[in-house]
């Protein structure tokens, strides 16, 4: 890949979860919370009584900002990941109208971890 199409690649994605990570903790991005089904609002919820939201919410701050600065951004990409399928599968199951930033998400994701392949070589080699 292209070292200045992996540069835009990485900054859009960690811009992304950035900024969707900043979201869980001071909701300024707005949400029609009434448009959810019942089933992602019990989701949601289990997730926010668990605090397993807030978990979320840091891996995707941490990796942003590690993708914005290109420190550690292989090892968050690869983290990251998780958090890219789980909303995939969040969005195909419980909100299939709402699925294509989720989508945007983990083709973003993809793409970084392709770009970061030279990374892995290591981890591949058996």
């Amino acid at each position: 890949m292209n070292s200045k199409v992996f540069m835009v690649v990485r900054i859009l994605l960690g811009l992304f979860v950035l900024v969707f990570g900043l979201d869980k903790f001071f909701h300024f991005v707005p949400m029609d919370q009434s448009a959810m089904s019942e089933a992602a609002m019990g989701y949601m919820g289990g997730l926010a009584a668990a605090k397993t939201i807030y978990l979320v919410a840091i891996v995707e701050i941490l990796a942003g900002l590690a993708l914005l600065f290109n420190k550690y951004g292989a090892l968050m990409a690869l983290i990251l990941m998780s958090v890219s399928v789980n909303a995939v599968l969040f969005h195909a199951t419980l909100e299939p109208a709402t699925i294509p930033g989720s989508l945007i998400l983990i083709v973003l994701n993809v793409l970084v971890l392709f770009g970061y392949k030279a990374k892995y070589k290591d981890l591949l080699a058996g």
